[in-house]
């Protein structure tokens, strides 16, 4: 699709966008540079290889039926779905998503049979067809903070919110290591607001949903939406090891020095007053409006100002409403504390995006993360489509100067 047919589209499509079939693309997305791709970038043998868990060998503990009976789902142009597609071979997965060009790659769990011919197994009246295996998986949207991110909100993201994700990141990955003992983690970018965790440990993958829930809960402290006061409840005499060493060594250091800065937490009357409504005594929330209310010239910060205040007011022992001494803590953990959805980690049958797929929204390849280094990753920075192949031409009339020397 040219630029000419796209700048004659509707004024509501994307400014930026390409128009192909009836949906609206970003012009980062070209069906055309997808299938290129899909032909010359895609990891297939990588992913294949991944998803067999050396299953594709010729040992004799071998399962030649493993990889053949995970789900592939495919989403095409214009939202068609397929869903249930198995392969037996890399050359089959390759064949087909050239073929196809799937706009987005969704894994599934590995089934007690061939998903693709599950039908036949129901007809037949036994009830066969269920999941046996599934790597553990979380899935984190930078949209579930839009009630503590004041730069952006619903998709968009920028590098004032993305820290979010990266703190997110770090929590969860040690965890999952010091907590669980678990030593294959994969960390993936989403392609647009979010990150997905995929934890390949044979334990991990042969949990029960039952299980999978309780590793879920035990990361579960945010429990409020936008309408709740008090969104985190840290209750019992003391906190779990796994939220002192979060708030100690992530949290605190975090909010502190650059989520309280960058979303510029307590600037306007409105945002102090969300923060206000965390706090259990009302004596020592009038206390403090009272002194934000009053304006004093300062060269601090105005964020780090009142934190402060906050901090000694609740601090003292002034007041001694029940609650009151885990307040600060609560307020850092609503702000900062990793808000996952639940219900994917907790089914073996959820399916998730499959890593190095393109966004269609963005044309951002969905690449992996190293927790160790997740502080540089910037999403802004993650390639898109085009990028990809201006470097390849780029690449190609390179070779061929050279050649021609």
């Amino acid at each position: 699709m040219n630029r000419e047919e796209s700048e004659n589209g509707r004024e509501d499509m994307l400014i930026d966008g390409q128009k192909q079939g009836n949906v609206s693309v970003p012009s980062e997305f070209n069906v055309n540079y997808l299938k290129l791709y899909y032909a010359k970038l895609f990891p297939c043998a990588d992913m294949f290889k991944w998803m067999s868990y050396g299953n594709d060998g010729k040992h004799p503990a071998c399962d030649k039926s493993y990889v053949g009976r995970r789900e592939f789902s495919f989403t095409l142009e214009n939202d068609i779905y397929l869903r249930y597609q198995s392969f037996n071979n890399v050359v089959q997965l390759e064949n087909s998503i050239k073929e196809k060009c799937p706009f987005k790659i969704d894994i599934g769990p590995v089934y007690s049979v061939d998903p693709a011919k599950k039908n036949a197994y129901a007809q037949s009246g036994d009830n066969v067809f269920t999941p046996v295996e599934r790597e553990l998986i979380f899935d984190i949207d930078i949209t579930d903070y839009d009630d503590v991110r004041y730069c952006c909100s619903g998709a968009d993201v920028c590098l004032e919110c993305w820290p979010l994700m990266t703190v997110a990141i770090k929590v969860i990955d040690t965890a999952l290591r010091d907590d669980f003992g678990f030593n294959h983690i994969l960390w993936v970018y989403s392609g647009r607001r979010g990150v997905h965790c995929w934890v390949c440990d044979g334990k991990a993958r042969r949990l029960t949903n039952e299980q999978r829930a309780a590793v879920a809960d035990y990361f579960r402290v945010y429990k409020g939406n936008e309408n709740s006061s008090k969104k985190v409840s840290l209750t019992g005499p003391a906190l779990h090891p796994f939220l002192v060493r979060s708030y100690s060594e992530v949290l605190e250091r975090f909010f502190e020095t650059k989520l309280l800065l960058s979303q510029n937490i307590f600037s306007t009357e409105d945002r102090y007053e969300k923060i206000l409504e965390m706090i259990p005594d009302k004596s020592a929330t009038s206390e403090l409006r009272g002194k934000w209310q009053t304006k004093k010239g300062s060269k601090e910060d105005i964020n780090v100002v009142r934190w402060e205040q906050l901090k000694n007011t609740l601090q003292s022992g002034k007041y001694k409403a029940q609650g009151l001494r885990r307040c600060v803590e609560e307020i850092v953990f609503s702000f900062t504390y990793p808000r996952l959805d639940m219900e994917v980690s907790r089914h073996m049958n959820h399916l998730l995006k499959a890593p190095f797929c393109v966004h269609p929204k963005t044309g951002r390849v969905c690449v992996p993360i190293d927790p160790n280094h997740c502080d540089e990753f910037d999403p802004t920075a993650v390639p898109t489509l085009s990028q990809l192949f201006e470097e390849l031409n780029i690449g190609g009339t390179r070779a061929e100067d050279e050649n021609g020397k």
